[in-house]
């Protein structure tokens, strides 16, 4: 239902709010329909209607998103039939790292089982599901309004409604944050009288430039996607994705004195200095269809609510408002979908008048879901010399060299490869990894290279053949 309906109802015994429309909060509010009678959707920017559309509240729609496959398993099982529509919109559903030209650290990935994952616009994936989840009969949605506080209840021991710099507060029996990057959920428990989270933050310092190329014709082309991953001594790094309407969208990744390009003059430049030419060889002769846009925002934080010695009944903060990642590893919207099926789980059970005294367990519960995500971003950017954060213990040290070692394996034996891919994309327990037979496996057979092999091109691909101009 459109925000033209009245959703400022006196009652809220019946009511949820959700706070932010992006797919952590869109995911919410469909779980949330199956519980309470009600459930409105406040958006602070205007969302666009009619067709997919950039909009401020998500900058970094601009760069590169992908879906895991564990993701689209989940949000399909929400949002039956959101898959083909995706699809039918031009998205596209690939095998990793079969459809790609993939060059890891330590070498070119063959051609070895992996993991599907899903390439859209993020303009196009937003839009697709929320138009999903607005179907539902009883889900409002309340766009161009932003929230600018909580109600709470005598001593801050709930949260009963929600403020708004115009109009009269939204009653609700149970609200979320879901509001991003940008959630104030600290200002406004503080103003509750609660105490600030305690936060942990690792931050490389890696930097996005991304623009947009029309597909060039290639008959010989044999791949769809590529990417050439950095390591600490190249931290340089790009990746290439097909994306809605027939375009490439290309994300140029780097940190320090090796951040990327946003002129455009010197994004070809920067692409030629990666430890390939492959991506350069693909780009030099496609057209460009934007201008470079630059993306700085890229640390770990983890604001801790699960740990406060207080909190609120009836309200949860959820999604990257309370756990967000590096997003090179494109785990954020998995995430969130991980998050709405263990708040699904949480409240099944109970009746709407229950919800509220099951927050703490439930906030401690979806934000559980981002731990395997969280080690898998904060392990690998402690690689670099430039990440601000508290130094790798001892376990972390251990655990890099290993993962080293099962990166090289990944690249050309299926078994780890399988195991690997599973645990990227959040479909496998990171155990699989750590199973007696796939260390002995990893130890056994797989050693880091004493010095640089990887070739310019993977094994049977060769760099494109220029046009001849004709004269």
């Amino acid at each position: 239902m459109s925000d033209d309906d009245n959703d400022n109802h006196p009652e809220a015994h019946d009511h949820a709010v959700v706070l932010g429309a992006g797919v952590a909060g869109l995911l919410a509010a469909r779980v949330l329909a199956d519980r309470f009678a009600r459930v409105t959707l406040v958006e602070r920017d205007e969302l666009p209607g009619d067709a997919p559309a950039f909009r401020p509240g998500l900058p970094q729609s601009r760069h590169v998103h992908v879906l895991w496959s564990r993701g689209v398993a989940l949000i399909e099982e929400l949002l039956p039939g959101v898959t083909d529509r995706l699809l039918a919109g031009g998205a596209l559903l690939l095998d990793t790292p079969g459809d790609f030209l993939w060059l890891s650290p330590a070498d070119w990935f063959h051609q070895v089982p992996g993991e599907k994952v899903l390439l859209a616009s993020r303009e196009l994936l937003d839009w697709t599901v929320r138009r999903e989840v607005l179907r539902h009969e009883r889900i409002r949605l309340r766009s161009g309004s932003p929230a600018t506080g909580l109600v709470g209840g005598p001593d801050g021991r709930s949260v009963t409604g929600v403020e708004f710099r115009d109009g009269d507060p939204l009653a609700a029996r149970f609200v979320i944050d879901a509001t991003g990057r940008t959630s104030k959920a600290p200002a406004w428990l503080a103003a509750l009288g609660h105490r600030a989270p305690a936060v942990t933050r690792y931050d490389s310092g890696l930097g996005y430039s991304s623009r947009h190329y029309e597909i060039p014709p290639d008959p010989a082309r044999r791949w769809q996607g590529m990417y050439v991953q950095g390591r600490p001594d190249v931290p340089r790094g790009a990746v290439l994705v097909p994306q809605d309407g027939g375009r490439w969208l290309v994300t140029l990744i780097g940190n320090g004195e090796h951040a990327p390009p946003t002129k455009d003059e010197d994004f070809l430049d920067f692409a030629r200095s990666l430890r390939s030419p492959a991506l350069y060889d693909a780009l030099r002769e496609a057209t460009p269809l934007t201008s470079a846009t630059g993306f700085r925002s890229t640390a770990n934080e983890w604001r801790h609510y699960e740990r406060m010695d207080r909190w609120p009944a009836g309200f949860v903060v959820l999604g990257d408002a309370a756990c967000r990642f590096n997003p090179v590893y494109g785990h954020g919207m998995t995430v969130a979908a991980l998050a709405a099926d263990a708040l699904r789980k949480e409240i099944r059970d109970l009746e709407p008048r229950n919800v509220p005294a099951a927050a703490r367990r439930i906030q401690r519960r979806t934000v559980a879901t981002a731990e395997v995500a969280w080690q898998i971003a904060t392990s690998e950017d402690m690689r670099y010399a430039e990440m601000d954060g508290p130094p790798p213990d001892r376990a972390t040290r251990f655990l890099q060299r290993y993962m080293s070692r099962v990166m090289v394996g990944a690249n050309t034996d299926p078994a780890i490869s399988r195991r690997f891919f599973g645990v990227l994309s959040l479909s496998t327990s990171p155990n699989a990894l750590l199973s007696p037979s796939t260390v002995v496996r990893v130890l056994s057979k797989w050693r880091l290279p004493t010095a640089p092999t990887a070739t310019a091109y993977p094994p049977h691909h060769s760099p494109p053949q220029l046009r001849t101009p004709q004269g």
